[in-house]
């Protein structure tokens, strides 16, 4: 016998998907929120370290914490020492992030994506590689043969896949292992 559906069951189950309608955007948003909040302690709890660590080195900087792309950024600027904190090809400073990154999941119990630079060396150097990556990927437009750059962390990698990728007619891929692991630009077939 087939099933009578009154008025009042549809007016119900309206209510109910309009309730967990309500619940879910308030979930998104929650942790949105909740996401945001933990960037920021991210930052915070990677100020105090680098702030303590730059007390003990004795160099003078200024730190600024931000939040950008789903990342907390902390940028030290200021002192003339700071240079040595770079070290050679950003070798210091990738070390110094990772440690960074260490102190800050310790405290929260959570992997850090957390990004350092310092003395404006990694924005610099991702300015350079971008430009790298567009002459790069237009000599390989020009000449259709495909070109394999130095090897490269995946911080710069990663920024010479975003200039390659935003030119039609190229590609790009990572090859080899680290830390010999490079990027090669091929043109589209």
């Amino acid at each position: 016998m087939p099933e009578t559906v009154q008025e009042s069951d549809v007016e119900l189950e309206a209510a109910e998907d309009e309730v967990d309608d309500v619940d879910a955007e308030s979930d998104k948003n929650g942790s949105a929120g909740s996401s945001e909040d933990l960037l920021v302690r991210e930052g915070d709890i990677a100020g105090d370290y680098l702030e303590r660590l730059l007390d003990l080195l004795d160099y003078d900087g200024d730190i600024d914490l931000d939040v950008e792309a789903g990342r907390a950024v902390v940028s030290i600027d200021g002192g003339e020492d700071l240079e040595k904190l770079v070290g050679p090809r950003g070798n210091v400073l990738e070390a110094l992030q990772e440690l960074t990154r260490l102190a800050v999941q310790q405290e929260t119990g959570t992997r850090s994506r957390l990004m350092l630079d310092i003395a404006g060396w990694r924005a610099d150097r991702r300015k350079e590689l971008s430009d790298l990556g567009r002459a790069t990927a237009e000599k390989v437009l020009a000449s259709g043969e495909r070109i394999r750059l130095q090897p490269m962390t995946p911080f710069e990698r990663k920024v010479v896949h975003d200039a390659v990728a935003a030119l039609k007619g190229v590609h790009s891929e990572s090859e080899g292992e680290d830390p010999r692991r490079r990027v090669v630009v091929f043109p589209q077939t």
